[in-house]
């Protein structure tokens, strides 16, 4: 599903806790999937078609993590990125965010995939 989506913004380190801040506030409740990108293990999707609560990023030295809340009303699911090394972003043509792929310093890929927002 990936190559159907052009991950084309870069997200300056700097910028993360902001980012994901505004990113939260901006798409809370939409409906996420969650797929892991691992080069020794593989694929696998952890969850799909849940409600997005909050992405909170926790700086280094204060926890050097990312964590990708799901849920309406409390958490029923969270996926955490350990030491997250970079953070693209892709857009559809009207400037709606369709995904964030977040690497971390293993290698591994997290692509978070938002779902078309019904008109």
């Amino acid at each position: 599903m990936l190559n159907q989506i052009e991950l084309t913004k870069s997200v300056p380190q700097e910028r993360w806790g902001e980012f994901f801040d505004q990113f939260s506030d901006g798409n809370r409740g939409r409906h996420i999937s969650i797929e892991i990108i691992n080069p020794e293990l593989g694929d696998e999707e952890l969850i799909q078609n849940a409600p997005l609560m909050a992405m909170v990023y926790d700086r280094p030295g204060k926890g050097n993590d990312l964590v990708i809340e799901t849920g309406k009303d409390e958490v029923t699911y969270a996926h955490t990125v350990d030491a997250p090394t970079e953070v693209l972003t892709g857009q559809s043509e009207s400037g709606r965010m369709l995904a964030v792929w977040i690497s971390d310093a293993t290698g591994t890929k997290t692509l978070v995939k938002l779902q078309p927002v019904e008109p």
